[in-house]
């Protein structure tokens, strides 16, 4: 049976992947060695793609990772000396921070609340090097605006800020200049299969990176950024997901279309949403509710799953502590008009 996937990741793909993966095949992209003329090409093509369909500016760096997991690893081994100051209100801002302790025991953080904005006027310890947000909240359906993230940089100058974006790079029309360190796994917003990650670093992020010279690892930020700097990757890349991501970039509309596209969504679904009493966004705010995993209260959400997987329709099951109460539903790019509507009329369906 072929689910419909509103999974908050991984997600649904795009609907071009199955072809795109057979013109790599056939075209002997998956076999390139990479160190070739053929693979710089692509990823030179790539990493040029995700600046003009992005929006990320020129003078930004662009390198490919593992996982969001990694890209913890890489910021704390490669861009933290001693601390980083870690604002959270869900369980994968915290995951990040509780990491980065592991490996720099003086990693500070604050937890604020799910309804309240960025606390951005927290005063931070003087030598706090990177002050870490996440954007958009995949266990609770909250997000942080850019405006909020700049005012933070701008309150800090002498700190980098660094953002988790795995649930909206590619989907939110981001103002990166806002920001030091970006990154996202590709299998949300970006609508590619997971096994790959994007970062994006300043200026500002290059130098520190430089600056610390750490070089004690594979993933070290210095080694990976020498090997793109000549198109070339310090370990056997994802060459698969890079291929698929050049490609859907080149069909790609824009951050501008697909945001346009993704807030209409949204709006359209909370006002569906709200028609019903038993329904309930968990965030009462619309200022810090997410524009891309909208987390929805119900008496008994495993009951609201298990009828959906009926209509061949996969709903996210609430995250940790919040499973017994919500369930979530993903607003990502590559999910299409026609299954939001077949999402509207399992709910007019199964509930008044």
């Amino acid at each position: 049976m072929k689910l419909i996937s509103f999974y908050p990741g991984p997600s649904r793909v795009y609907s071009n992947i199955p072809e795109y993966l057979y013109e790599a095949y056939m075209e002997g992209v998956l076999s390139y060695n990479h160190r070739s003329e053929e693979f710089s090409a692509i990823l030179g093509e790539t990493i040029k793609l995700l600046h003009e369909k992005l929006n990320i500016p020129k003078d930004y760096k662009v390198v490919f990772l593992s996982s969001a997991t990694e890209c913890w690893e890489v910021i704390a081994q490669s861009l933290t000396m001693k601390r980083s100051f870690h604002f959270y209100n869900g369980a994968f801002g915290e995951k990040w921070m509780r990491y980065a302790k592991k490996l720099k025991p003086k990693v500070t953080g604050l937890a604020f609340d799910l309804e309240k904005e960025l606390p951005v006027d927290h005063k931070l310890d003087s030598d706090t090097e990177i002050i870490c947000v996440t954007s958009s909240e995949t266990s609770n359906g909250t997000m942080v605006r850019d405006t909020l993230i700049a005012q933070l940089k701008a309150n800090n100058p002498k700190s980098l800020v660094a953002v988790d974006a795995t649930s909206s790079m590619a989907g939110i029309n981001h103002d990166f200049s806002c920001a030091d360190i970006w990154y996202a796994s590709v299998q949300k917003c970006f609508g590619l299969p997971a096994g790959m990650a994007v970062m994006i670093l300043s200026p500002a992020a290059v130098e520190r990176s430089k600056s610390i010279g750490e070089e004690a690892h594979y993933n070290s930020l210095n080694f990976v950024l020498g090997h793109f700097d000549n198109l070339q990757t310090p370990f056997t890349p994802n060459v698969m997901d890079i291929y698929l991501l050049k490609r859907t970039l080149e069909h790609s509309k824009g951050a501008e279309y697909i945001y346009e596209k993704l807030l209409k969504r949204r709006k359209e679904f909370e006002s569906f949403i709200e028609g019903y009493d038993e329904f309930q966004f968990l965030i009462n705010n619309e200022r810090v509710r997410s524009d891309t995993v909208f987390a929805v209260s119900h008496k008994d959400p495993a009951k609201v799953r298990k009828l959906a997987f009926g209509s061949s329709i996969l709903l996210g099951a609430g995250y940790a502590d919040l499973k017994k109460t919500t369930f979530r539903v993903a607003n990502f790019p590559a999910i299409k008009k026609r299954e939001v509507e077949k999402l509207r009329t399992f709910f007019k369906t199964h509930f008044r």
